[in-house]
């Protein structure tokens, strides 16, 4: 028996005992997941084709670990511009084993958690417990405030504002430049 299961925007065929690597999972090691969203299923003598997903079906992984994917190196670049851009990633994933994949979700074992939808994703935190009440704390001590700094006699003079400097063009020159229209 097989099927085509779909998390993490990506489909794998699966059978029973695969060991597969998806997008992380929220889960922990050893931590049961349900795979809901089962798109085909096969077992030898019929196929069921889920329109989109076949109803009922489910696939039971047990989570084997959580880890980084080997980097992959995004390099840009745009030629004569001496632009150039290197930018490493490392994808987390979760391994997973296909422990059993039922056709009907009723024959799946009640101690088995939900699904994988219940588990938090990748981006997602648990939500904290609230605090307690914060105690009071003694009033920190403010630092001595610094009196200004009194300008050195050297810096007076490069203060002081200097002459514009500005040439005047000769009146003569300015004239001849313009040729006088004819009427």
């Amino acid at each position: 028996m097989f099927a085509v299961i779909r998390t993490g925007g990506k489909q794998y065929v699966v059978k029973e005992g695969d060991v597969i690597d998806v997008e992380k999972l929220g889960a922990e090691a050893g931590g049961k997941i349900l795979f809901e969203e089962v798109l085909l299923l096969d077992d030898g003598g019929q196929t069921a084709i889920g329109t989109p997903l076949v109803e009922g079906a489910v696939a039971q992984a047990e989570v084997v670990e959580t880890f980084k994917d080997d980097k992959i190196l995004v390099f840009k670049k745009k030629r004569r511009k001496q632009f150039r851009r290197t930018r490493g990633h490392r994808q987390l994933l979760t391994k997973v084993k296909i422990v059993k994949i039922y056709p009907d979700r009723t024959a799946v074992p009640a101690e088995v958690p939900a699904s994988e939808k219940e588990v938090p994703a990748a981006g997602e935190k648990a939500v904290p417990a609230p605090k307690a009440a914060p105690q009071a704390k003694a009033p920190a001590k403010k630092p001595a405030a610094k009196a200004p700094a009194e300008p050195k006699a050297g810096k007076a003079k490069a203060e002081a504002p200097k002459p514009a400097k500005t040439k005047a063009k000769p009146a003569a020159k300015a004239k001849a430049a313009k040729p006088k229209a004819k009427k």
